[in-house]
């Protein structure tokens, strides 16, 4: 299991699309607060399409409830200015990966604090950073990619016209 972290997340359609990559694989999705909308808004529910009922939604109030209430240790914590590359680090089972919110991304004190566990996508210095929705999905694949797709690996859809 792959535990998808979302730290004050401020656009519903991110949030909804993160959940549906969530229902795909299975990954439970952690929400904390503040976040930038109603979970019943439209934009997220539309997002997300007949997805929300296959994802396993927390709420916590603030990081200090997050770190209380799920004890989580192996924690990845994703930023544009992080030191490591996202694809040299290997992933364990029931680990978290954490984002940040899309204007601020990540608490500063909380990357100083966790820097050999901060990680980033590569891309051209040009562009600021990738969509959240974007980098979530791409980490979460190669974390499940590098654990064999754990309950994924013969599942999904098959085109019977191939």
């Amino acid at each position: 299991m792959l535990h998808i972290v979302l730290h004050e997340p401020e656009i519903p359609a991110n949030t909804g699309n993160i959940a549906r990559t969530c229902a795909a694989t299975g990954s439970p999705l952690h929400l904390i607060r503040p976040l930038g909308f109603d979970l019943s808004e439209k934009a997220a529910r539309r997002a997300g399409l007949d997805y929300w009922h296959l994802v396993d939604v927390h709420l916590y109030d603030d990081l200090d409830d997050f770190f209380r209430k799920t004890g989580a240790e192996d924690i990845w914590l994703l930023s544009s200015y992080a030191p490591n590359c996202y694809a040299d680090v290997s992933y364990q089972p029931g680990c978290y990966l954490m984002f940040g919110k899309e204007t601020k991304g990540l608490p500063q004190e909380l990357l100083d604090r966790h820097r050999d566990r901060a990680l980033r996508l590569p891309m051209r210095s040009e562009a600021r950073c990738l969509n959240l929705s974007s980098a979530a999905t791409a980490v979460c694949y190669e974390a499940l990619r590098q654990m064999g797709f754990p309950n994924l690996k013969h599942a999904g859809r098959m085109s019977e016209t191939l």
